[in-house]
């Protein structure tokens, strides 16, 4: 199949391959934040987790920036530590911070307090307001239950952090299909960004997305694209 959506939404860039859409999406990426830093001297961006970036992250770690004046923070984290396979902060740490990228500062989204997320919001809004936000590129997934983020179908927090009058800039989420608590930027800090990117694979996916933003009422992809101030860029490989 084909993504075709409309141009006032969004901006599909289709590759033939997975490593060839790492590559061109990483370029893009690197040139929003050189200009990023041309205008602004830094530049923050904020990362997605799962198996689909770790090409991306890779090609990025490759691209020549000065690293030194970025700024990079997820998108989202599971509530697990960085011993957790399943921890992006972990994962962007070894696909991305290395080399040349070594130096970029980080700031992941778990705190060791063992009780959940609730208890670390205090801490991370407060960090959050120390980054020159808005984001400058902000790179998401997507669900095959059209969650993205972690912004879930179904979420306790699902109403509030979709709130596009909200003042959080991130909330716990719990969902069934979330397996661990999560935290979670929110719409109004992800709708924000300079640049937003949608970075999905596979014919089922760009099938999802399709009708997702077919529906009156659809799932949270379509509420972030549809609020996002600029036409979302999709990078997409069958």
């Amino acid at each position: 199949m084909s993504l075709s959506l409309p141009d006032s939404l969004a901006h599909v860039h289709v590759c033939p391959n997975h490593e060839l859409l790492a590559q061109a999406l990483a370029a893009a990426v690197a040139d929003d934040l050189r200009a990023a830093l041309a205008e602004r001297g830094r530049a923050v961006l904020a990362l997605s987790g799962g198996t689909t970036p770790v090409r991306f992250f890779q090609a990025l770690a490759e691209q020549p920036l000065p690293w030194k004046q970025v700024a990079v923070t997820l998108v989202d984290e599971r509530w697990v530590d960085e011993t957790s396979a399943r921890s992006n902060a972990a994962l962007v740490r070894q696909h991305l911070m290395y080399g040349a990228a070594a130096v970029a500062s980080f700031l992941p989204l778990y705190r060791d307090y063992g009780h959940g997320p609730e208890q670390a919001l205090p801490e991370l809004e407060a960090e959050l307001a120390q980054l020159p936000l808005p984001l400058d590129v902000a790179v998401l997934g997507m669900g095959n239950d059209g969650h993205t983020a972690s912004l879930f179908p179904g979420g306790d927090w699902l109403e509030r952090a979709l709130d596009p009058a909200g003042s959080a800039r991130v909330l716990p989420m719990h969902a069934e299909a979330a397996g661990e608590p999560r935290i979670t930027l929110t719409l109004p800090v992800l709708a924000a960004a300079r640049h937003l990117y949608l970075h999905i694979e596979g014919e089922h996916k760009a099938q999802v997305l399709q009708q997702a933003l077919a529906a009156e009422a659809g799932p949270p992809i379509a509420t972030v694209l549809r609020a996002a101030r600029t036409p979302v860029q999709i990078y997409w490989c069958p």
